[in-house]
């Protein structure tokens, strides 16, 4: 896996912090030229320069922020000025919010809809037919493990991320005749900057992966060619299992894990 993209470019969405980062680092340690993305250039220029120096390989760095519709064509547009022929897209950006539903802001709900999921179908959309007509590449999609319940107070997100997986799939089979493969990553609790900036309660999170863990499966799992992974055994295990239970106790039983309050409630 370490030398699938070895000489090809790959595009990191989120690439500034957390299972991003992580993700270009794993790539540049494969050898794999790197255009790297987020909303942070001070970020993003120190890990270009960092993984460069290191590696070896040739990076270039864009600043966007994939809250603003215009952002996946703008990405778009500075690969193809660039003359750069993008093999792996990884689609890693995102965010989550924390709360009760009416009481998060509307246009927090907005923009996590927009960076989740239109940033992903329009950046995928822009750069498959190039994988198609090559006959090769590979789109890696973040989701989570929360694509798999409803998560009460966290309600968006974890539809999001349910759209995340679901397309992943489906363009899993379809991509399949041309020789690209795309595959989605689910995640559980992983050590990054993620929980903070949502909001969560401490006591929401459970046993934590580090994000290098996180991106290794990932990356393995896309190089086999398959549709999705689970990061984690104990994870695994709790997404399947659920649909052993009613989806209504699944759902109480998250209600009751992420209730505001500081306490879980039994």
């Amino acid at each position: 896996m370490i030398s699938e993209w070895q000489g090809k470019w790959a595009l990191v969405t989120g690439a500034s912090a957390g299972i991003g980062k992580a993700l270009a680092r794993e790539l540049a340690r494969g050898g794999a030229n790197l255009v790297l993305t987020a909303r942070r250039r001070d970020r993003l220029q120190a890990l270009a320069q960092e993984l460069g120096a290191e590696h070896k390989i040739h990076t270039e760095i864009v600043v966007a922020d994939l809250a603003q519709a215009v952002a996946p064509q703008d990405i778009f547009q500075f690969t193809e000025s660039k003359g750069l022929t993008i093999e792996l897209l990884v689609n890693n950006a995102g965010f989550g919010q924390y709360g009760e539903f009416p009481t998060v802001e509307t246009e927090r709900l907005l923009e996590m809809v927009q960076v989740n999921c239109s940033a992903v179908v329009h950046l995928t959309r822009l750069y498959l037919p190039g994988m198609v007509a090559k006959r090769n590449g590979g789109v890696l999609i973040v989701a989570s493990t929360a694509a798999f319940q409803a998560v009460p107070y966290i309600s968006t997100y974890a539809a999001t991320k349910a759209f995340d997986l679901f397309l992943a799939e489906g363009l899993a089979e379809e991509m399949k005749p041309h020789g690209v493969r795309v595959c989605a990553l689910c995640p559980g609790t992983t050590a990054s900057e993620f929980h903070e900036l949502a909001g969560h309660p401490a006591h929401s999170k459970g046993r934590e992966q580090s994000a290098e863990t996180v991106a290794r499966n990932g990356l393995k799992a896309l190089a086999a060619g398959k549709s999705y992974v689970i990061s984690g055994l104990g994870n695994y295990l709790g997404a399947h299992g659920e649909r052993l239970v009613p989806r209504r106790l699944v759902t109480r039983i998250a209600a009751k894990m992420f209730r505001p309050g500081g306490r879980q409630t039994r």
